[in-house]
């Protein structure tokens, strides 16, 4: 009878003395009335919420190695899914949308106020702050929006030299430009994870500004975001799309209020790893 002292009733026995006093006498019950009243195991909800959160891992690999048959059967599940899920959220934003009250008013309106529209919210979300993220992501808007992706194997070039390297293989050289602060210091070669060749390593970039139709060699101040990966943002990889914070002062450009504008960001335009230099275009 041991072995059932790992479950619990579904229901609660705090409040309920008469199962409490059922739960503390499971010697006076039979296997079957055992069997249907004790369903629920004690770690149950947490078995279930690791089960739900692995289901992404593995449709996603079922996707990636299915064959034949099974293949399309899973294909037209998942897009049977993906149009559900669409219809749901389209009809969430059409449930937040503004419209229009076209009743008829209670009172009698000034003339002046009758081709006024009435608008509504139809739930807490405001077209205001719609506007605002709209207003926002217009702001800024890149040359390049969509780039072409970089594999990890023509990204890094692995360093296998050396007694403990060689075992491991932990070491990588990066193999793309790169932008490194002036401050910057090499750690020693036993805690390097990712070598930065000073051959690829680049301080200026030719920064064209799109209304005044000119080019500047301007000062790179630092990487602001690589679309490629978070990693080669922080490493300071210099590719195709990524967005640069640089040094404007050498333009003359002033702010509204007549203070001189010091660091804007740029996208770099070109590859610098086949161009031998950066080229970007000035966000404005």
């Amino acid at each position: 009878m041991g072995f059932f002292f790992g479950y619990l009733s579904a229901t609660s026995t705090d409040d309920d003395p008469e199962e409490l006093r059922r739960h503390q006498h499971y010697g006076r019950l039979d296997f079957v009335q055992i069997r249907n009243t004790i369903l629920t195991r004690l770690d149950h909800e947490e078995k279930a919420r690791k089960k739900e959160a692995r289901e992404g891992h593995k449709a996603s690999k079922d996707a990636q190695n299915l064959r034949g048959l099974r293949a399309k059967l899973h294909a037209k599940k998942r897009h049977n899914e993906k149009i559900q899920m669409r219809k749901q959220i389209k009809a969430h934003e059409e449930r937040n949308v503004k419209t229009n009250d076209e009743k008829e008013p209670s009172e009698p309106m000034p003339a002046y106020l009758l081709d006024r529209n009435n608008p509504s919210n139809a739930k807490a979300i405001s077209s205001q702050i719609k506007n605002k993220r709209a207003e926002k992501a217009a702001r800024f808007q890149v040359p390049l929006p969509k780039v072409k992706g970089i594999s990890e194997e023509e990204m890094f070039k692995v360093i296998s030299t050396g007694k403990k390297t060689h075992q491991k293989s932990w070491k990588r050289m990066i193999t793309k430009p790169t932008f490194v602060g002036p401050n910057f210091t090499r750690r020693d070669p036993k805690h390097e994870r990712f070598i930065r060749p000073m051959g690829l390593r680049y301080k200026h970039a030719h920064v064209c500004h799109p209304e005044l139709n000119v080019t500047v060699k301007l000062p790179i101040l630092g990487v602001k975001k690589n679309p490629q990966n978070p990693l080669y943002t922080n490493l300071g990889v210099l590719t195709k799309g990524t967005v640069l914070e640089v040094n404007v002062s050498d333009m003359g450009l002033t702010t509204a209020s007549g203070k001189v504008v010091w660091g804007r960001y740029a996208q770099v335009t070109n590859s610098p790893e086949n161009d031998g230099c950066v080229n970007a275009v000035l966000l404005v």
